[in-house]
């Protein structure tokens, strides 16, 4: 009986055959399951959806070559299906696992590079990301970030035209807000609790990333969006790097627009209060 073409593709690409398989939850941006080899094995394939699959190959090849923290190998990609190593996950995120977090996330920011941004666009959610290297954070997150995906919920019928407006307005007083000078940073820029991986009381790797160098506070706000890192990994990871003073207070809030804004993009709904009630504490 010949092979499904699927299959098929992970016995040439692991010498061992597929025996079994089930689906995994989070496929928002593609259908995603585990399946087991023959030999012991298992991988996670990805595939189907609008998403282009070889940018996310590229994502975590790049992210595993520069980041301390593990990610999956990626055993084949392209814009249709994507094929990688499975990682070991037991869920059980305790305080022992955020404080391994905080320590590898604060080295992993250690990782730098001269401009925000990246050599070339990546993507968040299923979403084309751009990250056309810039100076200037303010700008950078300004443009390329806050406006972009705003516009891009508006163009879509999710955003509407009066909160954009507003939008617009905020953007504008940024320099004001957010403070600049820290060096760009690797950041994994999805950082929520279902792309946290851990195992045994230690992070095994993190998966679905959404790469750029940029200020780490961006990352770490994403992080409390919905209350995934928790006071045990703030107080490890500001020990080893400060958190200024107006973080927990207003940039947080700041940042955190862009990830509603992807998330109003993608399904519209309460997110759209959310991004109006951050608006209305800024007073625009």
């Amino acid at each position: 009986m010949a092979l499904h073409p699927v299959t098929q593709k992970i016995a040439e690409l692991t010498g061992s055959e597929v025996v079994a398989s089930r689906p995994l939850h989070g496929g928002c941006v593609a259908d995603v399951s585990q399946m087991e080899l023959q030999d012991g094995r298992k991988v996670v394939v990805k595939q189907g959806g609008e998403a282009n699959l070889a940018i996310e190959g590229v994502m975590l090849a790049y992210f595993g070559s520069h980041s301390p923290i593990p990610c999956p190998a990626v055993l084949h990609a392209d814009p249709t299906l994507l094929i990688m190593d499975f990682i070991e996950n037991d869920g059980h995120v305790n305080g022992q696992v955020q404080r391994d977090l905080a320590n590898l996330l604060a080295e992993q920011h250690k990782v730098t590079q001269k401009q925000f941004g990246l050599s070339f666009n990546t993507l968040i959610g299923g979403l084309d990301q751009p990250n056309h290297p810039t100076n200037s954070w303010v700008e950078f997150f300004r443009d390329h970030r806050l406006l972009y995906m705003a516009d891009q919920a508006t163009r879509y019928g999710r955003l509407p035209t009066t909160l954009f407006s507003r939008i617009e307005t905020l953007a504008a007083k940024l320099a004001d807000l957010l403070p600049s000078g820290d060096a760009p940073s690797l950041l994994h820029g999805d950082l929520w609790g279902g792309n946290i991986l851990c195992h045994k009381g230690k992070i095994a790797g993190l998966v679905d990333p959404a790469i750029y160098y940029g200020d780490r506070e961006i990352e770490l706000a994403f992080g409390t969006l919905f209350g995934d890192l928790t006071p045990a990994f703030f107080d490890r990871y500001g020990q080893i790097f400060p958190i200024q003073p107006g973080f927990f207070e207003e940039r947080r809030d700041l940042y955190n627009l862009y990830p509603l804004l992807v998330h109003v993009r993608l399904f519209g709904g309460s997110y759209v209060g959310s991004v109006d009630r951050i608006l209305t504490r800024f007073g625009v």
